[in-house]
């Protein structure tokens, strides 16, 4: 099943927002070399890649984390495994 944020997060229609950013001209240079080796058109769709490829990365850490400290706190609690795996079934 797939979740609320990721339903979100592959929608065609998000809102965007236009940033700037100062990168090293040698770092410019070297997406665009690498974008059409990497099946992309230029280097800005190839850096928002590298960009969501890291923040997913780091979600899934981050959140995988902290639910795992939570559960395993809850556990040593004393709150039985068929709670714990009840709630995680109903969060997903």
């Amino acid at each position: 099943m797939i979740s609320d944020a990721l339903k979100t997060r592959l929608a065609k229609d998000r809102p965007m927002t236009s940033i700037t950013l100062r990168i090293p001209v040698d770092v410019v240079e070297s997406l665009k070399a690498l974008a059409p080796f990497r099946g992309f058109s230029g280097y800005q769709a190839l850096l928002k890649a590298y960009i969501s490829d890291g923040l997913r990365r780091d979600e899934a850490e981050y959140q995988s984390g902290r639910t795992a400290k939570l559960l395993a706190e809850l556990k040593a609690r004393g709150v039985p495994d068929s709670v714990l795996e009840e709630a995680q079934r109903a969060a997903a």
